[in-house]
């Protein structure tokens, strides 16, 4: 298993759980509000965002879940490090 440290990884991955803690909060507040149209546009909008450093954190280091190896020559998914190997 190939090591992945630095600051750029740590931060990359740091802004990701930002977002995406974000979005579950934005699911549980449109859970009970549905029709809310400005938390949908809010949802929507870190959506996009999320999908993007995603996209740009699998193209440098390793794809965050299996659905963004789609595409790919190999299987890059096995590659990330596991928690207990320090990858949380």
């Amino acid at each position: 298993m190939r090591q992945i440290q630095g600051n750029e990884h740590s931060r990359m991955l740091k802004d990701i759980g930002i977002i995406s803690f974000v979005l579950v909060e934005l699911t549980q507040y449109l859970d009970t509000h549905p029709y809310d149209k400005q938390a949908m546009e809010y949802f929507n909008h870190y959506a996009r965002i999320e999908k993007q450093m995603k996209q740009e954190f699998a193209s440098r280091y390793y794809p965050l879940n299996a659905a963004l190896s789609q595409d790919q020559k190999e299987w890059n998914w096995a590659l990330a490090p596991m928690p207990w190997e320090g990858g949380c």
